[in-house]
């Protein structure tokens, strides 16, 4: 499938040396962080994230899908594979039919109070195998499936786009006024056809049944 044609917006850079001659070279510390593997401190730092995005791409185009869990968002088996549960979600398997196409994946790890992200980029495959899923169990709930990834790099993201934005200080303030509900929003896009306020009014017990 042919890639396709990028916007065309005023003032436009094509060229790779142009970019680069407009930011410069990255610091010695931007590059020496960069591993092919969990080291001490990254595997410490992946154990103590309990959520994180995952990329994938496909025939269709690519997904950024938002992955959580309790403890830790993913199960280290060594220091360069990590197994992702998927838990029960819409079934809409974007991730997992990208997977199938294509197996590059990149992940962004946060954790909540730190202003600093993982991001490890690899190869990922999808597996059903019984003793893994059983082992994955959650509150007596297998995962229908489990994302096995082989890491290629992994590194850290400073900490000033969370710092920018202020993030976890204004998540402890709750919802802001005025942010769309999930049931606006799925009427907005259905033209009314679906969501509304008996879908807000559903969504905390479906959800709470449907967690695991």
């Amino acid at each position: 499938m042919p890639h396709p044609a990028p916007p065309n917006p005023p003032g436009l850079v094509s060229d790779i040396s142009v970019l680069e001659g407009l930011y410069g070279s990255p610091g010695a510390p931007s590059l020496a962080k960069v591993s092919d593997r969990l080291t001490p401190a990254y595997r410490a730092w992946l154990s103590a994230a309990p959520f994180f995005a995952l990329g994938s791409v496909g025939a269709g185009g690519l997904d950024v899908s938002p992955r959580g869990d309790a403890g830790t968002a993913v199960t280290i088996l060594d220091d360069r594979t990590l197994l992702i549960l998927d838990r029960r979600g819409n079934n809409r398997i974007d991730s997992l039919r990208n997977i199938i196409a294509d197996p590059r994946v990149a992940c962004m790890f946060m954790i909540p109070g730190v202003n600093e992200c993982l991001r490890i980029n690899g190869r990922a495959a999808i597996s059903i195998d019984a003793d893994l899923c059983q082992r994955l169990a959650m509150e007596g709930q297998l995962p229908r499936s489990v994302i096995w990834v082989e890491i290629d790099e992994v590194y850290f993201q400073c900490a000033r786009a969370l710092i920018r934005s202020d993030l976890w200080a204004r998540g402890a303030r709750g919802r802001p006024d005025g942010v769309p509900t999930a049931g606006q929003m799925t009427a907005d896009a259905s033209h009314g056809a679906e969501g509304g306020p008996a879908y807000d009014a559903a969504l905390p017990e479906r959800q709470r049944r449907t967690l695991w």
